[in-house]
């Protein structure tokens, strides 16, 4: 099989492990830079499937660009784009029923500081997920104010900030199978710490079912849900697809195995619809004789 692997940084460690566990197995793994040129629609020049690793405009219009040659992306342009505006994102959770952070839109945070002082805390975030992008909490109006001056143009998003204990639950999957961990929250206040592993058997009640519901709502294969364990239960306030993964033993296995069940499923079908019917094989036989 050929697995293509649209993003910029191949050498990543999840991507280098599920690679090097295809090629022992004598499949073909290329990187494909969204930045680059997208093959041609000759099948010899397409992988059997895709992995949309990376989330930007250009990578998204490449990975339609290859579904539009009948080629399956994992996710597909579609599934990704839903969790690049998290205004479109926490619509759709809310709608589905997940207990998802209210979630409002605001132009740039300048809007919000000359507002006053806020309520009670904030979380602030870029309207549009990336790396890099804003995450802060802000209590009052001059910070706020900073936030403004260090962004003054960005649009966002504003959530009541949840109490809770400081520690954000980091859930993966990859193909129905859960991946968890617990990291020090970038809100707290020390500041972001390493991720520790966390056994899903550990995870409250029900809280696996909320990270396979949620994959189903959004329409992704390979995803992480992050969750916050407010006073009133979990609070879904991110959903990332196909987030890094590094450090969970087994999710480079079932990364390569989904790759290739995807790229065979898709083979099978194409054969079967390439296939002649028993009618247009007997028309054939008649106009031969």
């Amino acid at each position: 099989m050929r697995i293509g692997l649209i993003t910029a940084d191949p050498a990543h460690p999840l991507l280098a492990a599920a690679t090097r566990l295809l090629t022992g197995d004598g499949h073909r793994v290329a990187p494909l830079h969204p930045d680059g040129a997208a093959p041609g629609p000759d099948r010899g020049a397409l992988a059997d499937v895709y992995l949309l690793k990376a989330r930007t405009p250009r990578a998204l219009a490449l990975a339609a660009r290859l579904e539009s040659y009948g080629v399956p992306v994992v996710n597909s342009a579609a599934a990704t784009a839903r969790c690049q505006d998290r205004v479109v994102m926490a619509e759709l959770a809310r709608t589905a029923g997940l207990p998802f952070a209210a979630t409002r839109p605001v132009d740039t945070v300048g809007e919000l500081a000359a507002a006053g002082e806020p309520a009670g805390p904030l979380v602030v975030k870029s309207r549009y997920s990336r790396r890099g992008d804003l995450v802060a909490r802000a209590d009052t109006a001059a910070q706020l104010r900073e936030l403004a001056a260090a962004w003054p143009e960005e649009p966002v998003v504003v959530q009541d900030f949840t109490a809770n204990s400081g520690w954000d639950h980091k859930l993966w999957v990859v193909d129905g199978r859960l991946f968890a961990g617990l990291r020090r929250s970038e809100l707290a206040p020390d500041g972001r710490g390493p991720t520790r592993p966390l056994p899903p058997g550990e995870l409250p009640a029900g809280w696996a079912e909320l990270a396979l519901r949620t994959g189903g709502v959004f329409g992704l294969d390979v995803y992480g849900v992050d969750v916050l364990l407010g006073p009133d239960g979990p609070v879904v306030v991110d959903v990332n697809a196909f987030p890094g993964i590094r450090g969970q033993a087994g999710a480079p296995e079932a990364l390569a195995e989904l790759a290739l069940r995807t790229a065979r499923t898709a083979l099978t079908t194409r054969t079967v619809c390439a296939a002649p019917t028993a009618g247009e094989t007997k028309g054939r036989r008649r106009k031969s004789a």
